[in-house]
């Protein structure tokens, strides 16, 4: 009788990387096991037969669960969305992870760091470089792949440049357009990583990983365009800070703001790899840096389904490429002693006649505006007034996602440039209460797309907050509408 596949686990199955990596995994045969602070975003992923579970490095009692049985373990935890010192919180994750493995027994640890330049000063590179070191004090062996930019859909990198050739047909760019760096590939990456399992010889050691190619950022955005379709003119300047920088990317570009500030840091060095040793242990022919943008798009197209918004799901950016990976947001959330069962009837029953329950009038006046631009801002109605099921309609928005009592996703079906998604969360917190959340995702298309989302930003920082507090006064209130006799025939 054969032996069963051997349990790796996959620590920080929600970052880019994670995610393709796990699928990879399951087509080689491995018993996969993923983890994430929030499972419910993997099972967005529709992974068949892989065993989700809730970790965080930063909470060590929730480490054991997630190691134990586990030959293998690939951290990639990256903490760089946590803000300022976030460098402080991934060495304390690390040796979190690393003394919890160690306990458990496991063999090996991959972890994916950055190609670390000679002068290296930002936070990003010295805490990928620390979190290596700290992950090799204690016993468990690790095996550390270092690569500079990784070329697929979802890397923070790549979707910078996309959405600058996307999103402006003028740039003016700060010098470390000029700088050098071997981008590699996602499918190659995947190869590095998922192959250097099967080497004992690789226990221990640390490589280098890169492309077959080193480009500057320009020659990079230049090809991103040809690609897409676009020509922008890009002029380099001296003026623009790092500081400056990360300011503008936040204005110009959906990635998120912490992470994008994260990455100007590093992005004025020069990155180069000496990746001959990884390359004669694990031979596979690289992909041009033109051929790596190629596959990603292409990647984009076959993901195309997903069963809740998910960042960057092809569908929900309406399976377009110049719509932004990554949304910009908007959110309200609201604890209430409702019982989330009476939080879901409310939500359950938005649109048509109890239209949106909070500020109307500013619905109202988007509606009309949609409609004089030939939208459906002014269709009204609902297939039921209490039940929703995918694919129903809800005046102009389109039921896309219910799992009853938990949560409910809206696709935006308006005129507008790019592609939007109201989703409602219900949680129930610690304290018996219940939390209703409130939050609206919008993929920018171009320029257009983000001077809307500048524009109607005011209002949904308004909205959501009072809408979340409506739903929760009209959940505490419903046993008193019910009356008694209605109480008495629950029970």
């Amino acid at each position: 009788m054969a032996a069963p596949a051997p349990l790796v686990l996959v620590f920080g199955a929600s970052s880019y990387i994670g995610s393709n990596l796990v699928a990879r995994l399951c087509e080689l045969g491995y018993r996969v096991r993923a983890t994430a602070r929030s499972p419910e975003v993997l099972e967005a992923r529709g992974w068949k037969g892989v065993d989700l579970v809730r970790a965080d490095a930063l909470k060590p009692a929730t480490l054991h669960a997630a190691l134990a049985g586990a030959r293998c373990a690939y951290y990639l935890v990256h903490s760089m969305a946590a803000g300022k010192h976030f460098g402080r919180v991934e060495v304390e994750a690390a040796e979190n992870f690393a003394r919890a493995a160690e306990a458990a027994g496991v063999e090996r640890i991959v972890y994916l760091g950055g190609l670390i330049p000679p002068d290296a000063e930002s936070e990003h590179l010295l805490s990928r470089r620390d979190t290596g070191e700290v992950l090799r004090r204690y016993r468990v062996p690790v095996t550390e792949i270092r690569a500079g930019i990784i070329v697929g859909p979802g890397s923070a990198a790549f979707e910078v440049m996309r959405d600058l050739v996307l999103h402006l047909p003028v740039m003016l760019t700060p010098r470390w357009v000029r700088a050098k760096s071997p981008p590699i590939a996602l499918k190659n990456i995947l190869e590095y990583m998922t192959r250097v399992l099967e080497l004992p010889e690789t226990a221990g050691r640390i490589y280098d990983a890169a492309g077959p190619e080193t480009l500057t950022y320009e020659a990079m955005m230049r090809e991103i365009a040809r690609q897409a379709g676009k020509r922008p003119l890009i002029i380099p300047v001296p003026v623009l800070s790092p500081e400056l920088s990360a300011y503008w990317l936040k204005l110009v570009t959906a990635v998120p703001t912490n992470v994008g500030r994260a990455l100007i840091g590093g992005l004025k060095h020069d990155f180069s790899a000496d990746d001959a040793e990884l390359r004669r242990l694990v031979p596979q022919r690289l992909l041009t840096f033109r051929e790596s943008v190629t596959a990603a798009l292409e990647a984009e197209r076959q993901h195309a389904v997903a069963a809740r918004w998910t960042e960057g799901a092809f569908m929900f950016r309406d399976y377009r490429m110049d719509y932004a990976y990554y949304a910009k947001r908007a959110s309200g959330s609201t604890l209430t002693s409702a019982s989330p069962a009476a939080v879901w009837r409310v939500v359950g029953a938005i649109g048509g006649e109890n239209r949106y329950f909070y500020a109307n009038i500013l619905w109202k006046i988007r509606e009309i505006a949609d409609w004089i631009v030939g939208g459906a801002g002014l269709r009204y109605g609902r297939r039921n007034p209490t039940d929703l099921r995918v694919g129903d309609t809800v005046d102009s928005w389109r039921v896309i996602g219910v799992a009853p009592e938990r949560r409910l996703t809206l696709k935006f079906g308006m005129k507008a440039p790019g592609a939007g998604v109201l989703e409602f969360e219900v949680t129930r917190e610690a304290d018996q209460r219940t939390r209703v959340t409130a939050t609206a995702y919008w993929h920018p298309a171009g320029v257009w797309g983000l001077l809307y989302w500048y524009a109607m930003f005011p209002a949904h920082h308004f909205i959501f907050g009072g809408m979340t507090r409506a739903i929760a006064h009209r959940a505490e209130a419903e046993p008193l509408r019910e009356g008694p006799c209605a109480r008495g025939a629950n029970l």
